[in-house]
């Protein structure tokens, strides 16, 4: 027995000590190399409970070891064609004689396994690596972001979204958890996708927020990618449209004018004006949709009809330096401050200039003029939804509720409110049965920087709240270039409705609206 175990040890020791000591090396080399202890990211759902939408995978790999190499001429003969690689690759890979780790296939399939298993090829070898996955492909993909590599690092990095925003503290093994419900972003994306199908948008966006706290519960932006495929789509689906892209908005803006009217006492919801139809400033003619002419009515008719010169009425009553502070109360040409790499600022930059003029004012008044991104003004729907304060959004559970400032009194907000849901309920589209809904439609021209003025094209915008009462969420839909549609309750509001019915009896929401039998 003494004598057998001698036997082995030296067969140990010394006859294998070259191949034992090139596979403990080949071991650390992958280890260091492939080693991917990334945290995951993860969604919720009403329960509280996590769903991973980052994560690792194993998937099997071919890597050679140089090392253990003696008939080059022969691995060269056989495995480029068996593995459908390059033989200058393979070539390359076999110069570095003291590596014990060179790789040759990433995620292998089960044809190129089955070549190395039964040819037995001289130090070519199957193993394992931890890659990046994304279990659900395109959801929330441009949030989350993707690992990649680059030119300045070896090592996968994160790239874009949440990925690139805590790719250290990810790297180091940390998890970051969403405010983003898996459920509700699904629908919302599943309902952006076929109102871009069906009007012949080019992409669009939904923002659903918690206006008591600034929660984003969905961010949903259209074209986006699969991040476990990303190098198969063009650079600008990796940007989040949502907050890092603006556009003018449109009337959706009139109640935002409405409430800094009514809030610095300017007018009231019964005030009431003249309107001839059109209104012409500094040479310049600013009309009705359709040319509509409503002689005398109230700002809240002004809401219910989106009357262009009654917006243009109520901004002269406030004064331009006051409208001015207004928006910038509202958090209008400035960032968010949302925990989401890259956010650019919405911009009042037509009206702070020196040169600005009395049409500038007046075209701000409904939404031309002024650019915002959705977040930004989803956000300022918040303030209105919740009873004036401006809140700051947040896509990150660790984050707090965090109250930026009070913009509007309650009875404002309770005002304003009032009024969009005047519209809801005249326009009829939006209403939901048993619930009081408040929302605004926006349909605004897209500049044309190269002639100058505006184009043909569209952008449709809608933005609302429910239960009216009592807020649950708000929920802004916008699409862009729409085809097949001319307003934008032909195309958003239906939409909206859809999203707004959802979330209600996802979160199970009692009604705030009863009939007179239920009241009984």
């Amino acid at each position: 027995m003494y004598g057998l175990l001698g036997t082995k040890l030296y067969r140990l020791q010394i006859t294998k000590s070259e191949y034992y000591a090139n596979e403990a090396n080949a071991k650390r080399e992958r280890a260091e190399l492939l080693e991917l202890r990334r945290g995951q990211i993860f969604a919720t759902d009403r329960a509280g409970g996590t769903i991973p939408l980052a994560l690792n995978k194993d998937y099997p790999i071919i890597f050679v070891s140089p090392s253990e190499v003696k008939n080059e001429d022969g691995l060269l003969n056989i495995v480029p064609d068996g593995l459908g690689i390059s033989a200058d690759m393979l070539r390359l890979a076999l110069k570095d004689k003291k590596s014990s780790y060179k790789l040759l296939v990433e995620k292998a399939s089960d044809s190129q396994i089955s070549f190395v298993s039964e040819n037995k090829l001289e130090g070519v070898h199957i193993d394992t690596k931890q890659y990046r996955a994304y279990p659900f492909e395109y959801l929330a993909s441009q949030l989350i972001g993707f690992v990649g590599y680059t030119d300045a690092r070896s090592d996968p990095v994160g790239l874009y979204g949440i990925e690139k925003l805590h790719d250290d503290f990810l790297t180091e093994g940390g998890s970051v958890k969403l405010t983003i419900d898996r459920n509700i972003q699904a629908h919302a994306e599943e309902v952006l996708s076929g109102l871009i199908e069906k009007f012949g948008a080019v992409g669009g966006s939904i923002v659903v927020e918690e206006p008591e706290t600034g929660r984003i519960i969905a961010l949903a932006s259209k074209p986006d990618f699969d991040p476990n495929d990303y190098g198969s789509y063009p650079l600008k689906n990796f940007l989040n449209p949502a907050i890092q892209l603006v556009y003018e908005p449109g009337s959706v803006m009139k109640p935002i004018t409405m409430a800094a009217g009514i809030n610095s006492g300017a007018f009231t919801p019964e005030t009431s004006y003249v309107d001839s139809g059109s209104i012409t400033l500094n040479g310049k003619t600013i009309r009705n949709a359709n040319d509509k002419v409503y002689g005398r009515i109230t700002m809240t008719e002004v809401i219910e009809n989106s009357v262009n010169t009654g917006a243009v009425f109520a901004e002269k009553q406030i004064g331009h330096a006051a409208f001015v502070g207004y928006l910038e109360k509202f958090g209008f040409g400035e960032k968010t401050g949302i925990d989401a790499p890259d956010e650019i600022s919405s911009s009042l930059k037509n009206l702070k200039r020196k040169s600005a003029r009395e049409v500038d004012f007046a075209t701000a008044s409904f939404g031309q003029g002024v650019a915002v991104t959705p977040v930004q003004l989803a956000n300022a729907f918040s303030v209105i939804a919740n009873g004036g304060l401006l809140m700051k959004p947040y896509v990150n559970q660790d984050s707090k509720p965090y109250v930026v400032r009070r913009v509007i009194s309650e009875e404002t907000a309770k005002s304003v409110t009032k009024m969009m849901e005047s519209a809801v309920v005249k326009a009829g589209i939006a209403s939901i049965s048993e619930y009081r809904v408040a929302g605004k439609t926006g349909t605004a021209y897209i500049p044309d920087f190269k002639k100058g003025g505006y184009s043909e094209e569209m952008e449709h915008t809608f933005v609302g709240f429910a239960p009216a009462s009592e807020p649950v969420f708000v929920v802004l839909i916008k699409i862009d270039k729409p085809q097949v549609g001319e307003l934008a309750g032909l195309t958003v509001v239906p939409a909206f409705k859809n999203m707004a019915q959802f979330i209600l009896n996802y979160y199970n929401v009692p009604p705030d609206k009863l009939s007179d039998n239920q009241k009984l």
